[in-house]
């Protein structure tokens, strides 16, 4: 069991979702296993057979989110370094090609949602960030090759 690093609001969603799997679809796919088993033969009732892959998928869904949130860690955002891009650094980055500038909140993997500039540490160019400072190169390989990206802000 690894540990994981989240933010505050990203350990919240995964507990949310786990509640919702446990309280609401759990009772949900049982109810369905009940209905299904009340039409008669079950050697030949797909309903209950669908049913029940269901409900494995399901618990299998819901075990490993439990042990992410039992091996989950908060960030403690107070004692993070400002002068280096670290987990939930919002960096601002220049591609040194195209000059084009971008800005990515460094997140856990979990986290990652690139609509809202949130990307994994564990991404190539989240990876390439991790330990840079402002003014610094980050040299990314990309499958074409390689991109050079300029720190020109580190800010939480």
């Amino acid at each position: 069991m690894s540990v994981q690093y989240f933010t505050a609001e990203g350990l919240k969603k995964l507990q949310e979702e786990l509640y919702q799997l446990r309280s609401i679809e759990r009772p949900k796919i049982s109810q369905q296993i009940a209905e299904a088993r009340d039409k008669g033969d079950l050697s030949e009732n797909a309903e209950y057979d669908a049913a029940k892959d269901a409900q494995g998928l399901l618990e299998l869904k819901i075990s490993k989110l439990e042990e992410v949130v039992a091996s989950a860690r908060l960030v403690d955002e107070s004692k993070l370094d400002n002068t280096k891009a670290l987990v939930l650094s919002k960096v601002k980055i220049k591609n040194k090609t195209n000059g084009q500038v971008m800005t990515y909140l460094l997140v856990a993997e979990n986290e990652a949602d690139l609509k809202l500039g949130k990307i994994s540490v564990t991404s190539p160019i989240g990876k390439g960030l991790l330990g840079k400072k402002v003014g610094d190169t980050a040299e990314i390989a990309v499958p074409n090759g390689k991109i050079e990206f300029e720190i020109i802000e580190i800010s939480r």
